[in-house]
């Protein structure tokens, strides 16, 4: 959220945001290797409980979206890590866009994006 003026505008522009578990999964470990974790972690929870935010539940039915979206990258032979098939599953799942500067997201056919390049 701070230092990348992308991230920062999306967040802060967007009436509405969804975070995947997953997602924030991925955050807590990353808080885990740091040197700031309280600090990061304080951050985050402040974050999370803005009106605006909710997570996105994960149900059988994201299951069935992850299944759809592996077979579709492995036929494809274009593969991306498992975390990231499920961040993209939950997004199929709400029909939500997908902020990212992951590029292979990209591959996730009926994916919705939002890029900085865009």
């Amino acid at each position: 959220m701070a230092g990348d003026d992308w991230a920062t505008s999306v967040l802060r522009d967007s009436e509405d945001l969804l975070i995947c578990p997953v997602v924030v999964a991925e955050l807590l470990s990353g808080f885990r290797r740091g040197t700031r974790e309280a600090h990061n972690r304080r951050i985050l929870r402040r974050f999370l409980a803005t009106p605006r935010v909710s997570a996105a539940p994960i149900s059988l039915e994201t299951a069935e979206f992850h299944c759809s979206v592996y077979e579709q990258l492995r036929k494809a032979g274009t593969p991306i890590p498992t975390q990231d098939i499920w961040i993209a599953a939950c997004a199929m799942e709400q029909g939500a866009h997908l902020a990212t500067t992951d590029e292979h997201f990209r591959r996730v056919a009926g994916l919705l994006t939002v890029f900085p390049d865009e």
